[in-house]
């Protein structure tokens, strides 16, 4: 049997963000798989969504290889995906072939994952961690309009951040048009999603989850990897990022790591510039298969 390429998403996203990749990979004769982790989309809520951590998110990944037969397989994880995409290399490496992220390189859930306080208090993730502020912004709008909202905010090239009294909705242009790589349909799919499993996971992981220590003390992933990241993506201006991954600091953790810039990338890259994201990671899996 072919080998297995499984997608994991990020957030606003959904399994639909792999569109253009699951063809790619099936067409190159791979087994692409893309999943709503729990509490996403067509997946269950979990029982007590307040108490989820990271660790749930690796758990969906092993469960859904065991249940279906893959001994091994390759890891593409986007946004907060990368996280989980990570942590299964490093706590099941006899399950990963290799590891493939976007948007965001190697970060462990932890009191460190994201140094908030050299940002301003309107830091978007400072925001959506703080219990029912979020939730009182997004209720303000139905859900597709929430979603096209971040959506446009995160294709921008700087950080979201909130002014005083200000709500991160409130950041949105509402005369800014959809990008064109992303449709009015894709939208809808989206919100149709969305619609069906609400905000109240997503903003526990990865928002509220993210400095929950996952319990691994000396982590390395061993499995090659690349990450693909545009140049253009505003996670590089997260403080120290861009330097973390352009002076090979994260190759402490990742040492067989391959490094992409793509000049006009995006958050989206893989939405924005389908071809092109393609066309490494075929390269990639062609290679380590």
């Amino acid at each position: 049997m072919s080998p297995a390429v499984m997608f994991l998403h990020g957030f606003p996203e959904i399994w639909y963000t792999w569109r253009h990749q699951m063809i790619a990979a099936a067409n190159a004769g791979y087994r692409a798989i893309s999943i709503d982790f729990r509490g996403y989309g067509l997946s269950e809520q979990p029982a007590e969504p307040e108490n989820a951590t990271f660790k749930d998110l690796v758990d969906d990944v092993i469960g859904l290889l065991d249940s279906l037969g893959i001994n091994k397989a390759f890891i593409v994880g986007k946004d907060f995906g990368s996280m989980p995409s990570y942590l299964v290399a490093a706590v099941h490496p006899e399950r990963v072939i290799g590891v493939i992220t976007l948007g965001v390189p190697f970060l462990i859930p932890g009191p460190s994952a994201i140094q908030n306080h050299l940002l301003p208090e309107g830091f978007y993730v400072t925001r959506w961690q703080d219990p029912g502020r979020a939730e009182a912004d997004f209720g303000r709008f139905d859900v597709k309009t929430v979603i096209r909202n971040i959506y446009l905010l995160f294709s921008g090239s700087e950080v979201p951040i909130a002014a005083e009294g200000q709500e991160i909705m409130d950041l949105y242009d509402p005369s800014t048009p959809l990008p064109p790589w992303f449709s009015e349909e894709d939208l809808s799919v989206y919100a149709s999603l969305y619609e069906k499993s609400g905000f109240r996971f997503a903003l526990r992981v990865p928002y509220r989850s993210l400095t929950v220590d996952c319990g691994i003390t000396d982590p390395k992933v061993k499995a090659p990897s690349l990450l693909i990241m545009g140049e253009k993506d505003y996670v590089l201006k997260f403080p120290g990022m861009e330097d973390y991954i352009r002076s090979g600091t994260v190759k402490q953790f990742v040492p067989d790591l391959e490094i992409k810039f793509m000049p006009e990338g995006n958050h989206f890259v893989h939405e924005q510039l389908p071809k092109q994201v393609n066309e490494l990671i075929i390269t990639f899996l062609n290679k380590h298969n």
